[in-house]
């Protein structure tokens, strides 16, 4: 049976257990993503986040994807580098329900393993089962928004990706601190317009931030969000900041820039 089989086949059944519609999306290459209809779903924060630690940090491995969701970022990962093995933690049920299908849709059973478990309960809890100074590569993709600054959605899935339901940047960056090997890094992204937010976490979690490069949904307009690459003790080891020029992700016109088509390109998906 290929992965598209699969995926159709738990389709089916996914809609039966859960009654709603489920869709089959392209992943990478030729994974696929079952995802709710009406729920949160795969968006470029999550496809630039992954392709930020592929680029940046090729083939490492064990990797850590925090907050893991469905697991698009993980197995972007997982996809991308054969040999990498790949943790994927998750605290919301029906997230975790579609990434243990993800995962097994795609043949990545023997790579990815999943962890039903809360990041802010580190080392503790579900995370008794996550070495400290295990991993060579982190990545998440924090939540946004304070639960007092938004009006949030009824649906759980939603609510609890937009919002601080469970914990905030600053308890991914304690989390990957205590995972991630003294010569690990963690990547991650979060709004622009807070910055100042993510800058303050890292630096409280003793996390130097490497790498970072704005990201521009249009060209004219104002970044949206901000990828991040840290590392643990940068400035003992000499290590400044590079502040990368922004990626355009579409161009005054309303389409994708060259650089967004060959990100496209680098994980597997078409032009």
């Amino acid at each position: 049976m290929t992965i598209a089989e699969a995926a159709d086949a738990q389709k089916i059944a996914l809609e039966a257990e859960l009654k709603e519609p489920i869709t089959v999306d392209a992943l990478t290459g030729d994974w696929k993503l079952l995802q709710r209809k009406h729920g949160h779903r795969y968006s470029t924060d999550d496809l630039l986040t992954a392709w930020y630690a592929c680029a940046c940090f090729p083939d490492r491995t064990p990797a850590l994807d925090l907050g893991t969701g469905i697991g698009s970022v993980g197995l972007s990962y997982a996809w991308k580098f054969p040999r990498a093995s790949v943790v994927g933690v998750e605290a919301q049920a029906i997230s975790y329900r579609l990434l243990i299908e993800n995962v097994a849709v795609n043949g990545a059973g023997d790579r990815v393993t999943t962890i039903h478990g809360d990041l802010r309960e580190v080392p503790k809890g579900a995370y008794a089962a996550v070495p400290a100074r295990h991993f060579a590569i982190v990545t998440g993709s924090p939540p946004y928004f304070d639960v007092k600054k938004g009006v949030m959605s009824e649906d759980s899935q939603k609510a609890h990706a937009r919002f601080e339901l469970r914990g905030d940047v600053r308890d991914y960056c304690r989390a990957a601190a205590y995972a991630m090997r003294d010569d690990g890094r963690f990547v991650f992204c979060f709004p622009t317009p807070q910055i100042q937010r993510a800058i303050d976490a890292c630096s409280q979690h003793g996390l130097a931030i490497e790498r970072r490069r704005d990201v521009v949904p249009k060209d004219g307009i104002s970044p949206l969000f901000s990828l991040f690459a840290c590392r643990k003790d940068a400035a003992q080891a000499g290590v400044t900041e590079t502040y990368e020029a922004p990626l355009i992700v579409r161009d005054a016109a309303g389409q994708r820039t060259e650089e967004m088509q060959e990100i496209r390109v680098y994980l597997g998906m078409p032009k």
